[in-house]
């Protein structure tokens, strides 16, 4: 007889609920995971379809940095002393000392994945290779039924199973966005077309096209337009930047201007009203989508030496320009049409090969949570409402709790993707989950003041702020 598939068990055969259970391993849910570990009272799991931990692997750029201090690891900013700080990872590979002498306050992103890769090599509970398919709510036995498929090496459905939660913590990401007009291109075959997520592993092969454009002027922009640059004989780069920013802006990087990366803003920001919070959202870009002051020095650095013996660099750099349409031409050139927004002028550009630049969106969620639709609370854009503790804001007669992980840009603001924030919003998620304060968290993170009163918190119930379940109609 052939066995049935979990999902399909009986309630009794299934293992007890768990605690918690965690959609998705990158960094926010492998903090949460670390700082879960050392409480006893939580039975957790979680839950990644990719084969192990895999962080930007394509913009692991050699020399390329965090844009967050070390100390924003996944743990130390909520628990200095916790075995799975970045320190203890160097002390355990004898390393210590030569990162003392060697004072570095930003260390290098292919640093930072080797350490999560070696806290997820280390830590329980970790269960990679595991789809998950679907999220529902069980009213009957008061829980959440998480489905998943086992994948096997090659990505293949291994085995379907099944396991039950009292709260669920969704960590699934972001994904690579790609403008529409280059949508048909990156996923035309053979085209030499490519998202900057996919850089190095096209490396070579873009390194050895005739003439290279990269579109966007965030920090991964600025990062491949300077290794391109860095790996092109002086005197035939044939390289274009292309932004749509009206300049190669920098970051924001004063100290007080960091600010906007603390707990205290991130409060002040989810208690404005959402039309407020909404146009916060677009104007502080530069926050956090600029170029550090470093990158911008080497680029200018890297340009000025292809100079020392007369004539300028084959590159062209030019800001406020947005790609309108895109074609692939016979011969397997691409031509990229054109226009400045500040000139109201159109024109072409004939290149060999694209790098995409284009940053990234939240993933989104109504695939996995599609089950549990008519629970949902939402504003008046249709966005799940997260309330002060990242939970979801659920009907009432839904006693588990949902919370989530850099999907929450839209009521916590700039710093939701912020590495700095990651250890402090998962003490924050265990603090509610457990109804204790096994992680004491700074009532004051910030010399400014944002508000001219303290923001308190916002109303978890709908109808408080005009939000209704979806069952009952919009």
């Amino acid at each position: 007889m052939t066995p049935r598939p979990p999902h399909d068990l009986p309630p009794h055969d299934l293992p007890a609920p768990r605690d918690l259970v965690g959609i998705g391993i990158g960094p926010f849910n492998l903090s949460l995971a670390a700082l879960a570990h050392p409480l006893a009272e939580l039975d957790t799991a979680f839950y990644e379809q990719r084969p192990g931990f895999d962080w930007h692997p394509g913009l692991l750029i050699d020399g390329a940095t965090l844009q967050v201090p070390f100390l924003a690891d996944l743990v130390t900013l909520a628990d200095p002393a916790s075995p799975w700080s970045f320190l203890n990872y160097l002390k355990s590979r004898d390393r210590l000392f030569p990162f003392y002498f060697a004072e570095r306050f930003h260390i290098q992103r292919a640093e930072y994945d080797a350490y999560c890769r070696w806290v997820a090599g280390h830590l329980p509970g970790l269960h990679f290779g595991h789809q998950v398919d679907t999220v529902r709510w069980n009213p009957e036995h008061e829980v959440f039924e998480v489905d998943f498929t086992r994948l096997g090496p090659d990505g293949e459905a291994e085995a379907l199973g099944r396991t039950r939660a009292r709260a669920i913590v969704l960590g699934v990401g972001t994904e690579p966005h790609v403008p529409e007009p280059l949508a048909p291109l990156v996923d035309a075959p053979g085209v030499p077309v490519i998202h900057a997520a996919d850089y190095l592993r096209h490396r070579e092969q873009f390194l050895a096209a005739g003439h290279i454009t990269v579109v966007g002027a965030g920090q991964s922009g600025a990062e491949v337009f300077l290794d391109l640059l860095r790996h092109r004989p002086v005197g035939c780069e044939r390289i274009h930047w292309l932004a749509r920013t009206e300049a190669f802006a920098p970051m924001e990087y004063s100290k007080l201007g960091l600010e906007h990366f603390t707990p205290d803003y991130t409060r002040y920001f989810h208690a404005l009203a959402e039309p407020v919070r909404d146009r916060l959202v677009s104007a502080q870009w530069q926050l956090h989508k600029g170029i550090d002051a470093g990158t911008s020095a080497a680029i200018h650095d890297e340009l000025y030496r292809r100079t020392l013996h007369g004539g300028w660099p084959d590159a062209v750099l030019t800001p406020g320009v947005h790609v309108r349409t895109a074609e692939h031409l016979a011969g397997g050139t691409i031509r990229l049409h054109l226009e400045h927004t500040q000139q109201n002028t159109r024109s072409g550009l004939t290149t060999d090969a694209v790098v995409l630049a284009t940053g990234y969106r939240e993933r989104p969620l109504d695939g996995i949570l599609a089950g549990l639709a008519p629970y949902l609370c939402r504003d008046s854009s249709e966005r799940p409402y997260i309330d002060d503790q990242f939970r979801m804001v659920l009907d009432p007669c839904v006693t588990g709790r949902i919370h989530v992980q850099n999907a929450e840009l839209h009521t916590h603001g700039v710093g939701t993707p912020d590495l700095g924030l990651a250890a402090w919003r998962s003490a924050t998620i265990l603090n509610s989950l457990t109804g204790k304060e096994p992680y004491p968290l700074p009532r004051r993170t910030a010399f400014t003041t944002f508000g001219l009163r303290e923001p308190g918190p916002r109303p978890s119930v709908p109808a408080a702020r005009g939000l209704i379940p979806l069952a009952e109609g919009r």
